[in-house]
């Protein structure tokens, strides 16, 4: 009889995660950018020759999606390459194994602490599913990163959001305290979209402080390009997280496709009736050359960290506003005026920025792309900013600052 309950209850959770699954597309930074680009048409008599609002004209320049415009390391193309041609074969020599046992020995984990997907998206998504619910809710700060809450959109659950803090880090406080029915507290370190950092202290203390039976979800998808420290030792010490990787930043494998949930077993457990696509070995035996590439991380996080800093100086020195202190390969600007009527003026110019936040409808993010690319946004940025200001349907030209209260601003 227990067996026979333990069957049923295991067919009722596979039914119930198929359902959530087929519920809602899995979305992705790509997706959201490409929709906030759709959404952004060229002002009347600035259309871009008869290109469709997904392919921008030959000779774009593309800052928003945060991409890594260096692509992947030579390491990880010459893995590419020879792994290729067994194609045919899902994984007949162990890439994705050897990959989760390359990066457990590299910070301190076992392997099955390692779930490995293509990209870190998937894992996002059905951690949501699998803690939130009608009575478990999702709790994430604002603005952040948006898949999460689409996710907790089809788990029905409850979708909280608390302003960032002053600093423009997490208010983990806040945060903690926001519901004591909390499925899921999403932490997103750095921050997506503003590039600026949480404390471990303070990760630490919303582990320690948290409501019983919910978890911290931290996506640590840009902690390489910034001094934060992670929390895969938090793992390693059994503690009630998820922690979110991609190789889609820093290693510059967007379009490749690799990524790890990392956590306790029982709970990547929770992960597993959502399914998981096999991994293609290309991306495999590319993240896997590129976690050995000694070297490329700190190579990577100078070259970009300069053109931000670069950036960021000349944004100060035009008087224009950027919000907070980012130390990643984003940032955000308010603009002082609708910011998807910026957007669509800088697509108008060819140049492609990231989105807006409803909280901050004036803001607009940008990501980092070559010293070129930024070159041509600085000649766009200041010719739209100067430009009078267009309002998209549903917005206005007040000229009003974005939101952004008593918080400083760099």
């Amino acid at each position: 009889m227990q067996n026979s309950d333990a069957k049923a209850l295991g067919r009722r959770s596979f039914l119930r995660a198929a359902a959530l699954v087929a519920a809602t597309p899995i979305l992705t930074e790509a997706s959201l950018a490409r929709a906030a680009q759709t959404t952004a048409a060229p002002p009347s008599g600035m259309a871009l020759h008869g290109q469709g609002p997904s392919v921008p004209p030959p000779g774009s320049v593309l800052i928003n999606a945060n991409e890594n415009p260096l692509g992947p390391s030579k390491a990880a193309c010459d893995a590419i390459a020879r792994v290729a041609p067994l194609g045919g074969r899902y994984d007949l020599n162990g890439e994705t194994e050897m990959l989760a046992m390359t990066f457990a020995a590299q910070n301190g984990l076992k392997v099955e602490n390692i779930a490995v997907y293509a990209g870190s998206s998937e894992p996002l998504h059905y951690s949501v599913l699998a803690f939130t619910s009608p009575t478990r809710s999702f709790v994430t700060a604002d603005p952040s990163h948006e898949a999460g809450m689409y996710a907790a959109m089809t788990s029905k659950a409850k979708i909280v959001k608390v302003p960032l803090a002053a600093d423009y880090g997490h208010d983990v406080k806040a945060m903690v305290a926001a519901d004591p029915a909390a499925g899921v507290i999403y932490i997103c370190n750095p921050n997506n979209p503003t590039g600026t950092t949480t404390t471990k202290q303070d990760i630490a203390w919303a582990l320690d402080h948290k409501p019983a039976g919910s978890i911290l979800l931290v996506d640590e998808a840009y902690i390489h390009l910034s001094d934060a420290q992670d929390t895969l030792d938090l793992v390693a010490a059994g503690k009630d997280l998820i922690v979110l990787r991609t190789f889609s930043k820093i290693y510059g494998m967007a379009g490749i496709r690799c990524g790890f949930a990392v956590a306790r077993p029982d709970l990547l457990a929770k992960l597993a009736p959502f399914g998981q696509n096999a991994m293609p070995i290309t991306g495999s035996a590319a993240a896997r050359a590129s976690l050995e590439d000694k070297g490329l991380v700190a190579e990577r996080k100078t070259i970009i960290g300069d053109t931000r800093r670069d950036t960021l100086a000349w944004l100060k020195a035009n008087d224009y506003r950027v919000i907070g202190a980012p130390e990643t390969n984003c940032f955000m600007i308010d603009t002082g005026r609708d910011g998807k009527g910026v957007i669509a003026a800088m697509k108008a110019q060819h140049v492609y920025i990231g989105r807006t936040w409803p909280i901050w409808p004036n803001a607009v993010r940008i990501s980092v792309g070559t010293p070129a690319e930024m070159a041509a946004f600085k000649t766009a940025f200041k010719t739209v900013m100067a430009s009078p200001a267009v309002a998209m349907e549903g917005h206005d030209l007040g000229g009003h600052r974005a939101d952004l209260g008593h918080y400083p601003t760099a």
